[in-house]
């Protein structure tokens, strides 16, 4: 079975994406505790998505999110405008002037660097985005009049409260009524799960979610906590990965959700905070899709190096419906993010297809 994704010109966007968008502050090559400065960017698993398909890879993109109405949520709107991604489906919420109702997230995040691992501190309660609710946003009007070929959505926005699992499956819903193609990924962060009940509720939740998904991704912690499928012979750190295991895995989830189309998991065997393994599979259309292998690949900063993996990856279903170009884009894609500073992509469409192809790191002039 094939994605079948609505044609360009019914719609007004190729992907919107579904979740919060962070202010993130960044001490650079030192630590948060000791900084004197910040380099601010923005961020959010589920952004970082219409980012990269839309300043790599050109494509008509818009966020679904909620921002308090201050200078700082003016600040990160600022950051989306630059990235390109369309601000209209964002809901503004009235300021309470010191943040007892809503305010915005905050993301503080350390690369690390060899055998200092990479850090991220958030400050998100209470936060617009995570306030949102079914009834805050038009979904028919967004889904139905202005159409949308492509909904992305995840498990950090679905983890935020009692509320976005609901929202997320509002939006899913309509979505498809509507003839949207829905990707998920489930970016399991066991530090928003613990509030709200753990592993069990993020099993629940996820679960119920993946019902409505054509597109899943996710590595193996993801797959293993939220989904509840193990991977055979991962250790405990999440080394000496076998990807026979992953595609034991990913049959076990097809056959148990036989609505997945697509499942894609990046695989990263981590030897210091500054040096991975990368490469991606991807089960598309009852075969599985290597991606090429990049060992030993020098990573600048790997925060949202699954993202531009799962906008690549989206790139090639909507314009080639192939999955080995599919997952040769994600993985290109997600290497290269992983060696600029920031949550988003700094490559071109150019760049990711030239290391497709095997082109290495020579001096370009």
């Amino acid at each position: 079975m094939q994605l079948k994704v609505r044609p360009a010109e019914d719609c007004h966007y190729d992907l919107v994406s579904l979740g919060e968008v962070m202010l993130r502050l960044d001490p650079g090559e030192g630590r948060i505790r000791t900084t004197r400065q910040f380099r601010a960017w923005e961020g959010g698993g589920e952004y970082n998505v219409a980012r990269g398909l839309r300043k790599c890879f050109g494509m008509r993109t818009g966020v679904v999110t909620a921002f308090a109405d201050n200078d700082v949520g003016r600040l990160v709107e600022d950051f989306i405008l630059q990235g390109g991604v369309d601000t209209s489906l964002i809901r503004w919420v009235k300021y309470d002037g010191i943040g007892r109702t809503v305010r915005n997230g905050l993301n503080f995040t350390e690369r690390g660097f060899g055998l200092r691992g990479a850090v991220g501190c958030s400050d998100r309660g209470l936060t617009a985005a995570s306030q949102l609710k079914p009834e805050d946003i038009d979904w028919e009007h967004l889904f139905g009049k202005l159409g949308v070929r492509w909904l992305h959505t995840g498990g950090i926005f679905a983890s935020l409260s009692a509320t976005t699992p609901e929202t997320v499956v509002a939006a899913v819903e309509c979505a498809k009524k509507h003839g949207t193609i829905v990707s998920y990924d489930l970016n399991y962060r066991p530090s928003l799960w613990e509030g709200i009940g753990g592993k069990n509720k993020a099993q629940e939740v996820n679960r119920a979610i993946a019902k409505s998904v054509d597109v899943m991704i996710g590595n193996e912690e993801d797959f293993t906590a939220c989904l509840g499928l193990e991977v055979e012979g991962v250790d405990e750190n999440l080394g000496n990965i076998d990807v026979e295991n992953f595609k034991r895995m990913i049959e076990k989830a097809v056959a148990e959700f036989p609505n997945f189309v697509a499942t894609a998991t990046t695989l990263r065997e981590v030897h210091t905070a500054t040096v991975n393994d990368w490469s991606a599979i991807v089960w598309y259309d009852g075969k599985f899709y290597e991606s090429r292998s990049y060992p030993k690949l020098e990573i600048m900063d790997r925060v949202g190096g699954g993202d531009s993996f799962a906008s690549g990856l989206i790139y090639g279903l909507l314009t080639t419906g192939d999955g080995q170009k599919a997952v040769d884009y994600g993985a290109a894609h997600g290497a290269l993010a992983m060696t600029t500073p920031g949550d988003t992509s700094m490559a071109t469409v150019k760049e990711v297809e030239k290391l497709m192809g095997g082109g290495g790191a020579r001096v370009v002039r």
